[in-house]
């Protein structure tokens, strides 16, 4: 299993772009720091909850619920588990 502490920014946004596309069959090259889940990748509240269990397990990190809400785009997501892998 990979950890998010062994892995750059740019790996981990390529991690997260293929857990998007598996759950969300959302198109790698979209997924980009500034886009937003809602709006650029069209990511509802409950596809966004598979994603975060998704990330959970790839990743080696656990994201509360209450997290979620900070959650807005693809540079949060990656700051927050690389922030809750150290």
């Amino acid at each position: 299993m990979t950890t998010a502490s062994t892995l750059s920014r740019t790996e981990l946004i390529a991690g997260l772009a293929e857990v998007l596309e598996e759950v969300a069959g959302t198109p790698a090259d979209k997924v980009v720091p500034e886009a937003t889940f809602d709006g650029d990748l069209d990511v509802d509240s409950l596809t966004m909850v598979e994603v975060v269990v998704a990330c959970e397990e790839r990743f080696d990190v656990r994201i509360p619920d209450e997290a979620l809400e900070g959650l807005r785009t693809v540079g949060d997501a990656v700051d927050f588990i690389s922030g809750a892998a150290k």
